[in-house]
């Protein structure tokens, strides 16, 4: 078995530690700060437990010494430590970081590394860009690139029509910072919370505005090849306003612990939820200007016995896809690995891709 670490012990890193686990194939190191937060997995077969200041950069490589890889779930912030630790314990690296600035500086340590350093392993940045990218690969000429993802409650009850799914930190950080786009075929950052639009899916009327880091490294890949690019995230209509007035009004984005402690206390979590992947590309084939699209939705359904979310499923799903592609020899093993060099037929044929096929059903239980 491969022994992997995975650091952070929330939502998404338990479940990447049940995936990796019960497929038989990796023991988990799990590393977190809070001892509370690993007490579930004590006598767990081929889990052991490591409560530590992530940011501690020398103990932290210490214990890293000697996995095969390092699965990092643990807020944006602590990105470029659990980076650069691994990288001087020799140990692949993956992550699930939306943050743009922390990726940057990922792709810096990639550049004379023995092993791969693989960020935005997620949902978004992570599936979106692989999908995205087969569907251009159809194209002779591309026009407009739009990508769109949004993890809802199914059964929505407040004002902000919204629970709180996964990483409050992470929600904020995309609210609040610019988001990269190609505006006519120039390379531009707009602002987080605006351009909002509206479509409907399935009956559903739903509204998506700009939000940072969903578009992982598309930007610089596209740059001079189309002539708009942009992400935007899925919400049901109204919540844009209501969080504008909440970041721009009263100035809660430059008070974000505020915040987080509002919506903690404020807005609750549900398992009830829905992931939707939106991705149009239009262009020119064989001389015909045409428009392809890929649409996905994933629920809420049981694993190992336990319900887990659309957002656990989908986001632990990817990196666990990944690991294992990389573990087989699928994708490189050194230096940086876009998504966009993930093949999705690959991805959706590993055992932990398949979470994403259309034919995994919701659990009824979980809906219920």
């Amino acid at each position: 078995m491969r022994k992997v670490a995975v650091v952070g012990a929330g939502k998404i890193g338990s479940t990447v530690v049940d995936l990796l686990v019960g497929s038989g194939a990796y023991e988990a190191v799990l590393i977190d700060q809070s001892a509370e937060a690993l007490a579930e997995f004590a006598g767990r077969t081929n889990v052991t437990t490591a409560a530590m200041a992530i940011d501690e950069s020398g103990a932290l490589t210490d214990k890293l010494a000697g996995c095969f890889a390092v699965v990092n779930c643990a807020p944006y912030h602590l990105t470029t430590a659990v980076a650069r630790a691994a990288k001087a314990a020799g140990a692949h690296y993956l992550d699930l970081t939306e943050d743009v600035a922390a990726s940057r500086i990922v792709r810096e340590l990639a550049k004379d590394s023995k092993t791969a350093f693989i960020p935005q392993c997620g949902l978004a940045p992570g599936f979106i860009t692989i999908a995205a990218w087969d569907l251009i690969k159809h194209f002779d000429q591309l026009h407009d690139v739009r990508l769109r993802v949004g993890a809802l409650p199914r059964y929505p009850s407040n004002a902000l029509n919204y629970n709180l799914t996964w990483s409050t930190d992470g929600v904020i950080n995309e609210y609040c910072e610019p988001c990269e786009a190609i505006v006519n075929g120039k390379l531009r950052e707009t602002p987080a919370l605006e351009e909002c639009e509206e479509f409907a899916l399935d009956g559903v009327t739903y509204e998506a505005f700009n939000t940072s880091g969903g578009l992982g490294t598309l930007c610089h890949t596209l740059d001079g090849q189309v002539r708009n690019l942009n992400y935007k995230t899925i919400r049901y209509p109204g919540h844009a306003a209501i969080m504008k007035a909440l970041l721009n009004d009263l100035n809660l984005r430059n008070r974000r612990d505020v915040f987080k402690d509002i919506l903690e206390n404020s807005v609750p979590a549900t398992m009830q939820d829905v992931v939707i992947v939106f991705v149009t590309v239009s262009g020119m084939k064989k001389g015909h200007l045409m428009q392809e699209t890929y649409v996905n939705k994933v629920y809420a359904q049981q694993i190992g016995g336990e319900v887990k979310s659309a957002i656990q499923i989908t986001t632990a799903g990817a990196i666990c896809a990944v690991l294992d592609m990389l573990t087989d020899g699928s994708i490189p093993s050194s230096g940086f690995i876009r998504q966009e060099d993930i093949p999705l037929h690959a991805f959706l044929a590993n055992r932990f891709g398949r979470y994403y096929a259309p034919d995994v059903l919701p659990l009824r239980a979980a809906a219920e």
